[in-house]
């Protein structure tokens, strides 16, 4: 009893729910009196379909999701195996295309039995654990310091055998993960609450309000993203950024107090200028790759040798070569020029062999993905498991944007991939994850199977 008044079950509930799907006034249902007219005939029928409805379904959840998921796969395989021809050329080891193919299907099938697992679990389960994945994914994110393999000056990939593992991308979802956690436990009372400290910081431990404001918000909602956002900062600066995106939205949807919001975009703008100023972390990569983007559109570009052209420069030339329609499969003439065209500048390689119509296309997969989210949101009732399905999607579409925005000279250059599509095991394990869980919210919607505490209600006032 103690249970069912902690989650908001309402017994009475269940029994008028009972009584409705009782007969009434003593009258059958057609099906019931077919049955009884069958007498033994019907028996077999019956026997057949009972381990029809009995029968286990591995894709649940969100159709559309499900399909959208199957084109992204589709193409990442189209991707990969023509774009690494550079790759296997300049492979000292004997190495063909159909060497990364044979990789990447690999990744896929793997991340296909982790999704079908994941969107199993329960909501509950994910609740329970958001704690010591967090805890978790910070301490292997900091390990990469220490016993990281290092390329361009950034240490992001603890090597395990023959693979590598990037912790940050388990840090991403274990941030929204937590963050979930701990705006939902305190839904009844978090329009009231304060998150951000006194720019006085000594008065901290002096003032009472500024010991209550981070008690209730800043040490259990801020400290987290901030604590994310530094130790990944130094290796990936834009993972960062993305992260605290994200961890802003969540918070504003949350019903987290907009005046605060608003004094986390003041610090944040102040932190950007002190890290600049001190050439923290890899604020020198960081500096030339704006200067490079800001060259790109105020000086008059002239022709130059291939070899001194920008990746950048490079995508936009693979994007103008394609057109509308493309210059068709395996037909890239930049896939040798660009230097990363099976991760960093996927996007622009899709455009060149499939062209502007398919490459708009591949864009609103991605935008669908957020507005599929949005409608699994809406039919969710409570804080935890809704705020957990936005800030998913919200990492994998903004990250999709950002990689989209690079390739056309929108941004800087930021190293982000292309969800699903560009090679890579840990970028692409852990957003089959995070679709994981998607699925998994939206299957228990379907099935209303999701535990309602009072608590967590996003509409409680």
């Amino acid at each position: 009893m103690k249970r069912n008044e902690e989650y908001g079950y309402d017994e009475r509930q269940t029994g008028a729910a009972a009584r409705d799907a009782a007969p009434r006034n003593g009258r059958t249902s057609r099906s019931t009196e077919e049955r009884n007219a069958g007498g033994r005939n019907a028996a077999p029928e019956e026997a057949e379909e009972a381990p029809e409805r009995q029968q286990v379904r591995l894709f649940t959840g969100d159709r559309v999701l499900w399909i959208i998921i199957a084109a992204l796969a589709v193409i990442s395989i189209l991707v990969v195996y023509s774009s690494t021809a550079k790759m296997a050329y300049d492979a000292s080891a004997a190495r063909t295309t159909s060497h990364f193919l044979r990789q990447q299907l690999m990744i896929l099938a793997a991340s296909l039995v982790v999704l079908i697992a994941v969107q199993k679990i329960n909501c509950r389960i994910y609740n329970y654990f958001a704690r010591p994945f967090y805890f978790l994914s910070v301490l292997l994110t900091l390990a990469v310091y220490f016993i990281g393999a290092t390329t361009n000056g950034a240490a992001r990939w603890i090597p395990i055998g023959p693979f590598q593992f990037q912790p940050s991308e388990a840090l991403k979802v274990a941030t929204v993960l937590f963050l979930a956690q701990q705006l939902a436990s305190r839904q009844s009372k978090i329009d009231k609450v304060r998150i951000v400290p006194s720019w006085r910081f000594w008065t901290w431990h002096s003032s009472p309000v500024q010991r209550r404001i981070w008690r209730e918000g800043t040490f259990p909602i801020l400290l987290p993203v901030a604590v994310s956002c530094a130790v990944i900062f130094p290796a990936h600066t834009s993972s960062a950024v993305l992260v605290a995106m994200a961890s802003w939205v969540m918070m504003l949807i949350g019903r987290v107090r907009f005046g605060e919001l608003m004094k986390l975009v003041g610090w944040g703008i102040a932190s950007i200028v002190l890290i600049m100023t001190l050439n923290l972390g890899r604020s020198e990569t960081a500096e030339g790759r704006v200067s490079t983007w800001i060259h790109l559109w105020t000086e008059t570009q002239v022709d130059k040798p291939i070899e001194h052209l920008t990746d950048t420069e490079r995508s936009m030339i693979a994007i103008h070569n394609g057109g509308i329609l493309g210059e068709g499969a395996g037909q890239s003439a930049m896939r040798v020029e660009m230097i990363h065209p099976e991760s960093d500048y996927a996007y622009a390689f899709f455009v060149e062999e499939y062209g502007l119509l398919l490459a708009l296309v591949l864009l609103m997969l991605y935008l669908w993905i957020f507005f599929r989210a949005i409608e699994i949101f809406r039919r969710c009732g409570t804080a935890f498991p809704g705020l957990l399905v936005l800030g998913l999607a919200l990492l994998i579409t903004c990250q999709a944007l950002l990689h989209i925005m690079v390739t056309v000279n929108l941004i800087p250059e930021t190293g982000q991939t292309l969800p699903l599509i560009s090679r890579g095991g840990s970028s692409t394990l852990f957003t089959t994850i995070a679709l994981g869980m998607i699925l998994s919210v939206s299957r228990q919607n379907d099935e209303k199977s999701h535990d309602t505490p009072r608590a967590e209600t996003l509409y409680e006032r």
